[in-house]
């Protein structure tokens, strides 16, 4: 029995001594933490606001920051597909699935990835849309692929084009040497759900510290109401549904009815 303590308070103290002190904290938040889109949406922005807070072990001798931010929305699996002219005519011939990858990703940071890391701690933290983690079905396997896999290439160059997928390497402003913000574009297309925002921070090509936070987009209006309807009382919606088109049915056969 005491020996089990014994060994319990080495473990303890062990953990202790390994565990590092961080020496450094991110305070963050964003300008609204819940967005509403209406029916007549057109886009909009939201800015992420913070500040790194020293304490006695920060490193005297600690240079310039670099900050990276990651924006990741809900998740949902999509395909990619491959179009083939044949016969005059374009048809699918192949496709790959993506599962469950975000419905909007976006990476800022304040001066280019290569910069701020190696290339081996730019893939292990994911920085920048060619080393994020896409995992996909490749035949009978799931895994990611090199980032010039043409499926890959084509997922992201699409999502990109309507603006839900993007980086920009010089879109965090540090206001002073540890006050920074950057804006959060949301086009249009905007997928509704929860979006986790993570910012890491990173002081001679080495991650110092990490948070996160989050922000909500839902969906209001008459459009909201018929969809919450139809998910909740699926038997209720399909009713007033069937009685609408009969009520149409009956409308149109006075209207167009020949005397």
């Amino acid at each position: 029995m005491r020996l089990r303590a014994a060994l319990a308070i080495i473990g303890l103290a062990a953990g202790l001594v390994a565990a590092p002190a961080r020496a450094e904290r991110l305070i963050v938040s964003v300008s609204n933490h819940r967005v509403t889109v209406t029916p007549n949406y057109s886009g909009g922005e939201l800015v992420l606001f913070g500040s790194v807070e020293k304490d006695d072990k920060t490193p005297s001798n600690r240079g310039n920051y670099d900050l990276v931010v990651t924006v990741s929305g809900p998740r949902a699996d999509m395909v990619t597909r491959r179009k083939e002219r044949k016969f005059g005519i374009w048809i699918n011939t192949d496709s790959r699935q993506f599962l469950q990858v975000p419905g909007y990703l976006a990476l800022f940071s304040n001066r280019p990835f290569e910069q701020i890391a190696s290339p081996e701690v730019q893939r292990r933290q994911q920085l920048g849309l060619n080393n994020v983690l896409l995992m996909q079905r490749v035949g009978p396997d799931f895994a990611d692929v090199v980032p010039n896999d043409p499926f890959r290439s084509a997922f992201v160059r699409l999502r990109s084009e309507h603006g839900l997928y993007r980086e920009a390497t010089s879109a965090v402003t540090f206001l002073t040497p540890t006050l920074f913000r950057t804006g959060i574009p949301l086009p249009a297309e905007v997928p509704i759900g929860t979006y986790n925002v993570e910012i890491k921070l990173f002081s001679d090509g080495a991650l110092v510290t990490k948070t996160e936070t989050a922000f909500e987009i839902v969906k209001v209006g008459f459009e909201q109401f018929v969809a919450t309807t139809a998910r909740q009382n699926g038997l209720v919606y399909g009713l007033v549904t069937a009685f609408m088109a009969l009520m149409t049915g009956w409308m149109a056969s006075i209207v167009f009815r020949k005397d």
